[in-house]
């Protein structure tokens, strides 16, 4: 296996449109690109998604690991909700706080998994862990369960069960919380004057029962804690992935970055240094979402920057082993169901049932104990 093959497997990148370009198929294929992400502008009908799933799954025959490729998508309900219908609409996650029935949330996330995974979708970058601490903070608002760190805790442990049921990726983000910035990280880095005894007493709380619920990934925040590391912001700390998720709460799944492209990493360190320095601080899984001519930049980085010794190659070689054992245990079956499947799962009766009472805030009829 080469070296650029090893680090390829540790990207996910944005695609432009409906369908694979000539030339994004060339990129996947020849540096062995570990995962895609799907947004707003890829998606649209149940038939689309599920072919150009099927296409992106086609080219693991092509890549040198023959893996099956991650594919994400941001779906969490409310404003944060890629697929449109005929798809479900799923309520906020504040809905479910509201109502404060696990049951209901484990539902909320197996059915809404269900119609992912019928697609093609084996990831969604899901729950959202943040507590709502500070009212001002539009970045999250009702993104958030709760105020309360325990209420947040019991639902994020139901919701992860409910993906892992339908065989979805999980992913609890973003750590060690977003629920009190006012600065959004699209578009500069937030500094929050938080320290380690408060994240232990509120916004730690729902991170450490989702790691118990055994959620796949963590995914890191673009925020600078200077009282925890006055120098690097979270995505860029071995004090925050290396000593906090890993020694201190334990995390033995993925580390995953948020959009590297962000205007918090982007303003802020230069575009060959950010995949390093985030490799190195301990992350396994960077994420490149929007900007196509990054993604080729950040692997030469990372090569060179291997090649020098700055970053150890059998570190590397080690996750892309950890990636790859995952891929083979969690998306045993990448390609989508067949569109007859699909149309019978997607927006199903039951499903939007499920959904509308939720939104209403009274609790579904029938639903099963978990």
């Amino acid at each position: 296996m080469s070296i650029k093959a090893t680090i390829g497997q540790h990207l996910f990148i944005g695609i432009s449109g409906h369908a694979l370009t000539k030339d994004e198929k060339k990129f996947i294929v020849e540096n062995n690109i570990g995962g895609i992400c799907l947004f707003g502008r890829n998606v649209a009908e149940p038939k689309q998604v599920r072919e150009l799933c099927a296409e992106i799954q086609s080219l693991r025959h092509l890549q040198a690991d023959k893996a099956p490729l991650f594919i994400g998508i941001d779906m969490e309900g409310g404003r944060v909700h890629r697929l449109k219908p005929p798809f479900t609409v799923w309520p906020p996650l504040r809905k479910l706080g509201d109502l404060d029935a696990p049951t209901a949330s484990f539902h909320f996330a197996n059915r809404m998994g269900q119609e992912m995974k019928a697609v093609g979708i084996n990831l969604d970058f899901a729950p959202s862990v943040d507590v709502f601490t500070n009212p001002a903070n539009t970045v999250i608002g009702d993104r958030s369960i709760s105020d309360d760190p325990e209420k947040v805790a019991r639902h994020v442990s139901a919701l992860v069960r409910g993906y892992i049921k339908s065989e979805i990726i999980t992913c609890a983000k973003h750590f060690p919380g977003h629920g009190n910035t006012i600065v959004d990280s699209h578009y500069d880095l937030p500094v929050e004057d938080l320290d380690m005894q408060r994240l232990e007493s509120l916004e730690l709380i729902p991170f450490k029962k989702a790691f118990k619920a055994r959620v796949d990934m963590v995914m890191t925040s673009h925020i600078k804690f200077p009282k925890i590391d006055p120098e690097w912001p979270v995505t860029l700390s071995e004090v925050f992935i290396k000593k906090i998720i890993r020694d201190e709460c334990r995390y033995r799944g993925f580390v995953i970055t948020d959009d590297l492209g962000m205007k918090a990493m982007a303003s802020h360190f230069g575009i060959e240094e950010i995949p390093v320095r985030a490799l190195k601080a301990g992350a396994e899984l960077l994420l490149y979402c929007n900007e196509p001519e990054v993604p080729p930049q950040a692997l030469e980085a990372i090569l060179g920057a291997t090649a020098q010794g700055v970053l150890d190659q059998a570190e590397l070689e080690a996750t892309h082993k950890k990636i790859l054992d995952f891929k083979k245990i969690k998306i045993p079956n990448p390609d989508p169901l067949s569109l007859e499947e699909v149309n019978q799962i997607v927006g199903s009766p039951e499903n939007i049932k499920i959904a509308t009472a939720i939104a209403n805030g009274t609790m579904p009829e029938g639903l099963l104990p978990e």
